[in-house]
Formats: C-alpha cells, structure tokens, sequence
C-alpha cells in the first residue's frame, strides 16, 4: 500500500438525471439497499487506510455537509471545500482543492458503486508522479456504454479519453490517483478555455499528451456509475445477488469460516447489522 492517506470526493453537482423533479432529494444519499450512496464511498475509503476526506461540495451545499457529517466516522477526519461555480464541468469541482493538498491523493466521484479491492489495488499500484486511473477493461459488463468515459491505451499508458472515442479498450471508472501536477494540467486547459471551464477528462487527456496518465486494470472488480434510476435499479440488483451469494456461503460454512466472512462483510461499516455487499471477498 502506497503513503497516500487522503482523498478527494467530488459532490458538487446536482444530480438532476437521477433526481428528475424531486427537489428535496440529494443524489449523494439516495438509498441503495437501504443505505446512502455516499455511506459505501466512505466505507472504502476507511477500508483502504484513507484519514482525511476532502468533500468538494456545491448545489444545496449546507444540507449536503449536515447529512454527511452524521455519516462520518471518528477514524476519517471530514473538510468540505465549496465550490461556488459548481453549475460548471467536474475539473471546476477538483481545482476547488488547489490549495487543500500538498501531496498525491485518491480522487472519487460520490455517485459511483465500487468493489473496497479496487481501491486497494490502485493505491498498491500507483506511480506518484503521474495519473492513475482505475480502468475496467471487460467492456461487455458496461451498462451504458454510450455514456460511459472511454480510454484508450497501450500497455498500462493512457493514449485517449473521451465518451466519442470510436477505438478504445477500457472504460473509466472515476477512481484515480493524482499527483499535484493534475492542478497545473487543470489550469492549463481552463485558461484556453472561453467560458473559463474544464473537465477532469480534459485533464486527464493533457496529462496522457506529456506520457504522465497511465492506467491499472481492476480485472474482474465491479463497479457502477449512478446516474440514472435505471442504473440504480442495475446496481441494486447485482448488490442483492452478492448479498445472497454470501449469506448461502455464510450457511454451508463451519461456525469459525461463517464469523469471518460475517466480518469481512461488515468491515468499515457504520452500521453493523447490516451486510456490506462492496466489502466481501468473491
């Protein structure tokens, strides 16, 4: 496991896709399975050793840091950065942090579904001097592959990104590893930008232009991005399949292996009558 003891949740927007016209609900705590969203990012990132959270946060921002707060543990220790032009791209959302970092940090999405091992294999696998980017390269499990953030490589180097790439042989899964370099990068193409705007795959792409992105494939892991109702309903169904999977395995198994992998399925969880299918082993 690499030093990195930060991250970096990006949270800004408004979520309007999964939202539709109800406006008293905050996509980062939807329920899945009966827990917020955002619990199960929390979880992974106490999971990987992670102690301090940076929650990049914008639309309804004083009822989003309220809620997450009742959700924070005493191991992580939370600090929420505003973001006032959180109407704009992601990249926006990220520069908000230029000045809360001083070393290479885990950057997630708050509405993304992932298995706790990916986070671990990325932080094993980083190079702290470039861009690494999770990427699921079994590109037949994608939901919406229209929509999905393509990527293109060759070997472990990032060549090109971006949702209208014809050739590409991976898929991103928005959990990254980023040098302070991203900010530069950042800065770099918001500057030639007219509406003073950018995005992380912007970023992301003049990074892999100087040879500084490079991906590490998650295998087998899953994951899903929630943007829509139709991908929530996708990911719950795959969540309750491991949860039964689990507790089959839990009842065929001697009283010492049924302990374990009630732990191993309970492990970082704020609520601990209640399984945590991402934190299992397969």
């Amino acid at each position: 496991m690499t030093a990195i003891s930060e991250a970096v949740i990006l949270m800004a927007g408004e979520g309007s896709r999964l939202r539709g016209f109800d406006k008293t609900l905050l996509k980062p705590f939807v329920p899945v399975l009966g827990r917020p969203l955002i619990s199960y990012t929390i979880d992974a990132l106490i999971h990987a050793g992670i102690k301090k959270a940076n929650f990049i946060v914008g639309y309804e921002s004083g009822r989003i840091i309220a809620a997450v707060k009742q959700l924070i543990p005493s191991e992580l220790e939370p600090c929420f950065i505003e973001n006032p032009n959180w109407q704009k791209q992601n990249g926006i959302s990220l520069l908000a942090a230029v000045n809360d970092l001083t070393s290479p940090f885990l950057l997630t999405m708050s509405d993304h579904l992932f298995d706790q091992s990916i986070v671990g294999l990325l932080l094993r696998n980083a190079v702290l001097d470039q861009l690494n980017l999770a990427l699921d390269r079994n590109l037949d499990s994608i939901f919406d592959i229209d929509d999905a953030m393509k990527v293109q490589t060759q070997g472990d180097r990032i060549l090109k990104i971006g949702k209208d790439l014809t050739v590409y042989d991976g898929i991103d899964t928005g959990l990254f590893v980023c040098p302070l370099d991203i900010f530069d990068y950042l800065e770099r193409v918001k500057s030639r930008s007219r509406g003073r705007d950018c995005s992380l795959a912007d970023g992301v792409r003049l990074m892999a232009s100087a040879d500084k992105a490079r991906a590490v494939d998650i295998g087998d892991a899953w994951w899903q991005d929630i943007d829509t109702i139709a991908m929530l309903a996708c990911a719950e169904t795959h969540l309750r399949s491991r949860l039964a999977r689990h507790d089959i395995a839990t009842a065929t198994a001697g009283p010492d292996r049924g302990d374990r992998a009630e732990n191993q399925a309970c492990a970082g969880n704020n609520h601990p009558k209640m399984k945590d299918p991402l934190g299992q082993a397969e």
